[in-house]
């Protein structure tokens, strides 16, 4: 596959993201004020504030195309946005199970990082490279958002990650040292200064990274739609794909209908294991997250959150919390409950939220220790995701098949609102075989450890959450 010209480089390619074909102007949406009833439903914060949206057709009949993308999540969305955008005269055809944004892309926390999980190459050098990707990823974002006009709330006032023990804030501050050297903004804040910024109980100091901030996925995806339609892209929603059939031509099986493809992305992450594929890398893990309604300046006063678009922990069983421009403060995590994983990867957690009160009110307590007072905050929605973890938890990007024409972006673990956003063109680019840019970052054709396979996979799950305490760190 290469169509390929002389391609600008992958950073400037990230930055460069939103030039070329016209798009329409959308107006943002009206704030929304969710009510009491959307806690009996597992309906996020993100979903609940694009209220107009209607999912699309599902595919009827037989389609041929040059590309076909399965999932619209934010893997499957900005492959779309890139490709199309790289290639006009070829076809392609977008496919998700129910509506777009579904997936972990509108359960998600929030927040939007830099940096890679699963690094093990510490370098100066690999350090400032990833710093570099994530953060012209999270600028790439905001220039999509900004030029097509998309209805997206988003916040980029940076992100502080909490030291709990003081030989780890001490830690922290060295490091902190050693990013400014390379020319990484990071910022380290003492107590006494963040006790003046955001009244976080039991912190002995805070890391801000201030390129980083919080997003609504839902928003974003959604908002893309009519932008990928204008390029040419065809979506169908409420498609799943049933079953794939490899070769020079991929053929895929719909309920109502069928795809041939001369190649296709697997943009499912921790559904991917239901297509049959990376069955020994992946498991769903699913993660609990709730939202107050949106507060006012007096109740954020009296929690004492005063700036800063999220923070997270140093713990094993991550905490992490957002703050959303319209005033809702996003949780999740803190505990071996905020998380479960399902017997034989099953990717739908029942039931919720009633049949996570537990991990719910876990939770909540989790957030009452940081910020006192939160307790008596109103909680609209209580949600569950599903994200995709690896045992190193380490992300994976690549090109598989014995024709090379299956392209994938998996295992974000805990990181996938910028890098899913940076899969888009780097699938893109691998598709072109103009990849050179992203050869030697952690996820570019990343090796994986093997799972074991049931019933060892859940009892070894069980048996580390519960004898250690600790949750994968996600």
């Amino acid at each position: 596959m290469s169509d390929s010209t002389t391609q600008p480089s992958a950073t400037d390619r990230l930055l460069m993201a939103g030039a070329g074909l016209a798009a329409k102007t959308w107006p943002l949406a009206a704030r929304v004020f969710p009510e009491g009833p959307d806690i009996d439903e597992n309906r996020s914060l993100w979903a609940a504030q694009t209220p107009d949206y209607q999912a699309g057709k599902p595919l009827k009949g037989t389609v041929q195309c040059d590309l076909a993308i399965i999932g619209g999540g934010f893997t499957g969305t900005s492959t779309a946005y890139h490709f199309s955008r790289r290639y006009p005269e070829k076809r392609v055809v977008l496919l998700e199970a129910k509506a777009l944004a579904n997936g972990a892309s509108g359960r998600n926390g929030g927040m939007m990082l830099n940096w890679v999980t699963g690094v093990t190459d510490d370098s100066p050098e690999m350090t400032q490279r990833i710093y570099q990707t994530t953060s012209a990823g999270i600028r790439m974002i905001k220039a999509i958002i900004e030029r097509h006009q998309l209805p997206v709330s988003y916040r980029t006032d940076g992100t502080l990650t909490f030291y709990t023990d003081p030989k780890r804030a001490e830690d922290a501050h060295r490091e902190c040292e050693a990013h400014n050297a390379i020319g990484i903004p990071s910022q380290f804040i003492d107590s006494a200064t963040l006790e003046r910024q955001l009244k976080a109980r039991g912190v002995y100091g805070a890391v801000l990274d201030p390129e980083s901030g919080q997003i609504n996925g839902a928003q974003l995806v959604r908002g893309l739609r009519p932008v990928l339609v204008e390029q040419g892209v065809e979506i169908y929603e409420h498609t799943p794909v049933l079953k794939i059939r490899e070769g020079k031509t991929i053929t895929l099986t719909t309920p109502e209908g069928e795809v041939q493809a001369k190649a296709i992305v697997l943009g499912t992450n921790g559904y991917t294991t239901r297509l049959g594929y990376f069955r020994d890398a992946l498991f769903p893990l699913h993660s609990h997250v709730f939202a107050t309604a949106p507060l006012s300046a007096e109740q954020l006063e009296a929690i004492g959150w005063h700036q800063y678009a999220g923070y997270s922990d140093d713990y094993d069983r991550i905490s992490y919390s957002t703050l959303t421009k319209e005033g809702h403060i996003v949780f999740g995590g803190g505990s071996n409950q905020s998380y479960a994983y399902l017997f034989n990867n099953r990717t739908a957690y029942p039931g919720t939220p009633d049949s996570a009160a537990a991990s719910f009110r876990k939770i909540e307590q989790t957030m009452e220790g940081y910020l006192p007072g939160s307790s008596k905050l109103p909680i609209a929605h209580r949600w569950t995701g599903t994200l995709g973890i690896t045992l190193r938890r380490n992300n994976l990007m690549g090109v598989r098949g014995e024709h090379r024409n299956v392209f994938y972006a998996i295992g974000y673990c805990g990181h996938g609102v910028t890098l899913a956003n940076v899969a888009g063109a780097v699938l893109t680019d691998m598709y072109s075989g103009d990849d050179e840019q992203w050869r030697g970052l952690p996820f570019h054709h990343a090796t994986y450890a093997p799972i074991p396979p049931e019933p060892f996979r859940w009892f070894g799950y069980q048996m580390f959450t519960r004898l250690t305490g600790k949750s994968p760190r996600v």
